[in-house]
């Protein structure tokens, strides 16, 4: 478990965290959004003991971060992947990191395979990794103590689909096994395929928390046609409130049902109608944090 209540974090004269309180639960994935400058990798930073709140506190596993014992074993971090020893081989910082911990290093060679290093790249040193190179051996080494909790910040930067792909099985089975994963990450579509709860921050606020099916509930309608003039004048004319939808067609505030009659008295021909998934949670995201104001987010800070 992890939980954090009233963190609160100036930097400078800026308020970078304000209040924050939310829960991750065993055997759930939580994604936790937010623009750039929001307030999410400084949260992070504090849950694992990097930073110190000003106010509020932390909890993993039911205890401060820096107090559990050897918390390597317990805890997978991953915060930056670019934070790596570059003279490294791969492997080699692998093992460094075992026998800090305290971990067999056989295992190593199991989690290259897993993370989707092969022996060449493990013979590799650090330095002439690309970035999805360096977030598989970050994971591995945040997978290395078989950790209960993980916490990942941005861990699918650089991978590319098949990666992604990858990613969400991994931390789907990880979680289905008990696990607890709190991940942050600026690809909506990404998160909404894995996570099941949702915390959405702006300008150091949580604006918005919860089940991912509850939060999207309200999330509207997505329709489109081949002809969308033709279908939006059709909305129009039944006074149905939409916007575009970031992939085509539109989202409407409404139930499917009144959509369809609303495109059926227009006689318009429908190429979809559902809920709308991935395109209500964008929605979501830029409706609850679009009130950010950037002069107050330092440069740098997430």
């Amino acid at each position: 478990m992890i939980e954090s209540h009233g963190l609160t974090k100036r930097l400078g004269r800026c308020l970078v965290v304000d209040d924050v309180s939310f829960r991750c639960e065993p055997g759930t994935v939580t994604g936790f959004l937010g623009p750039n400058g929001a307030g999410k990798t400084t949260t992070m930073r504090m849950i694992c003991g990097l930073l110190s709140p000003d106010r509020g506190w932390a909890q993993v596993l039911g205890g401060a971060y820096r107090s559990l014992p050897n918390p390597g074993r317990r805890v997978g971090i991953l915060l930056d992947a670019a934070a790596q020893h570059g003279g490294r081989r791969g492997r080699e910082a692998l093992a460094v990191s075992a026998r800090t911990i305290g971990v067999d290093e056989r295992r190593i060679d199991g989690l290259l395979e897993l993370v989707g290093l092969d022996r060449a790249a493990a013979r590799k040193r650090v330095r002439q990794y690309s970035l999805g190179m360096r977030q598989r051996l970050g994971l591995a080494h945040a997978l290395l103590g078989s950790p209960e909790v993980l916490i990942l910040d941005e861990p699918a930067n650089g991978l590319d689909p098949e990666g992604m792909r990858w990613m969400r099985e991994l931390l789907r089975d990880f979680a289905d096994r008990g696990g607890t994963v709190l991940l942050s990450s600026h690809l909506l579509h990404e998160v909404e395929a894995v996570a099941d709860q949702l915390v959405i921050i702006g300008a150091g606020k949580v604006v918005a928390q919860g089940a991912r099916q509850e939060l999207l509930a309200g999330a509207g309608t997505l329709v489109r046609a081949s002809d969308e003039e033709r279908l939006l004048a059709a909305l129009e004319a039944a006074r149905l409130a939409s916007v575009p939808a970031p992939d085509g067609g539109f989202i409407v505030d409404a139930e499917p049902e009144e959509v369809g009659r609303a495109a059926l008295a227009g006689g318009v021909a429908l190429g979809r109608l559902g809920p709308s998934q991935s395109a209500g949670l964008e929605r979501l995201f830029f409706d609850l944090t679009s009130d950010t104001d950037d002069a107050d987010v330092m440069e740098g800070i997430r």
